[in-house]
């Protein structure tokens, strides 16, 4: 066993401490079972999975592509067309 000395934010050592109390258990033991948990975990799982979920996006289920005549090159005519029928006071 060896001796050394680590930084921990207040409020967790606290926590910690008052978990250990409860469950009669040294601060030592604790923070041992809680190291051995995540080395466990971080082995099982691949790198950089442990913090990061797969993200679903919505698809749309319409077919049938572009509108005939447009030009997603073309910022203006998108614009242009977005905008039609529009009142002049709500275009941009």
């Amino acid at each position: 066993m060896q001796r050394t000395t680590v930084r921990l934010d207040e409020h967790l050592l606290v926590q910690a401490k008052e978990y250990a109390s409860r469950h009669r258990r040294t601060l030592t033991a604790v923070i041992e079972d809680a190291l051995r948990a995540l080395l466990a975990r971080s082995q099982t799982t691949p790198a950089g999975s442990a913090t990061t979920r797969r993200l679903r996006l919505p698809v749309s289920k319409h077919k049938g592509g572009l509108m005939s005549g447009v030009n997603i090159d073309s910022n203006s005519e998108l614009l242009d067309l977005m905008e039609r029928g529009l009142p002049l006071d709500k275009r941009r």
